[in-house]
């Protein structure tokens, strides 16, 4: 995060050479709702792993059953040896993933399933208490980021900091980013007090698109649900349609996440995350020329 919050302040130290400036970087609701969110989204990743594995094919449309083609599939078949192998299909594409997905070792033996046990909560074939957590943490999210959307509405940290100005969207200022962040740029004195572009459009994308989709493909995939709001299976075209789409919505979060923890320890990742647990960051000085 990059963005200074609405009841910002300015300190600058001067006892020290050069002057370093520690600014109040994050509010206390902010700094609350980011760590639950990080709770939920590990929590919902691991149990969804664990649904997952309950029947690991993904299709299109309202049906799908083993008999169905699936447009991605982790399978475990037997080698020569007679050991399980993982085999992964997407599309008309087959990957030998043994070792990773469809057949993973634990505790000295391999075992066919279809993501490893160290990746699923809880790590044994439990259906029911991973549906659990899952549920749980997942009415958590959507709660805690209602608070963070009226939070940041009413601080106008949305309106300030993540809109995009009109000339933030020219061709040649998003090249001039894309550039920067392949050279690895690392922002300091005014301008690592706010976000860059593609920041901007990155969290933009998350906030308002990749959160809300999650949480509707998830309700689409609830029969209760598609009987009070039969509405959402036209929208996604169909239950299983909507749960390859809450797959792939997840599996981008979990990019961005990575993406996310990478500029975190390029730039410093002692100065972020103190600024996310105590709220202040000690900016980098601009370089001498």
């Amino acid at each position: 995060m990059t963005a200074v919050d609405d009841d910002s302040e300015v300190m600058v130290s001067s006892t020290q050479k050069p002057m370093r400036e520690r600014i109040y970087r994050h509010a206390l609701p902010t700094r609350i709702t980011h760590w639950v969110n990080v709770l939920c989204i590990f929590v919902l990743l691991l149990s969804g792993l664990q649904i997952f594995n309950a029947h690991p094919r993904l299709y299109w449309g309202q049906y799908g059953a083993n008999a169905d083609p699936a447009i991605i599939a982790i399978e475990t078949r037997l080698g020569a040896d007679g050991r399980p192998v993982g085999i992964t299909h997407i599309g008309g594409l087959a990957l030998n993933t043994t070792g990773f997905l469809g057949a993973s070792d634990i505790d000295g033996r391999r075992e066919g399933r279809g993501f490893p046990a160290w990746l699923t909560l809880p790590s044994i074939r439990d259906l029911a208490t991973g549906r659990n957590y899952h549920f749980f943490f997942a009415w958590l999210l959507a709660f805690n980021g209602i608070a963070y959307l009226l939070l940041s509405f009413a601080h106008r940290h949305i309106q300030r900091d993540l809109s995009l100005r009109r000339d933030e969207l020219t061709l040649k200022h998003l090249a001039s980013d894309i550039w920067a962040h392949i050279k690895l740029h690392i922002p300091r004195g005014e301008e690592s007090k706010r976000y860059n572009t593609l920041q901007k459009i990155a969290y933009l994308s998350v906030i308002f698109g990749l959160i809300p989709l999650m949480v509707l493909t998830g309700l689409t995939m609830s029969p209760a649900v598609n009987a009070a709001f039969p509405v959402l299976l036209d929208i996604f075209g169909g239950r299983q349609s909507a749960r390859t789409i809450h797959f792939l919505v997840a599996m981008a979060i979990v990019a961005f996440v990575a993406v996310h923890l990478f500029e975190i320890f390029l730039v410093g990742a002692w100065n972020e995350i103190r600024s996310m647990i105590t709220g202040w960051y000690e900016v980098k000085p601009e370089k001498r020329k």
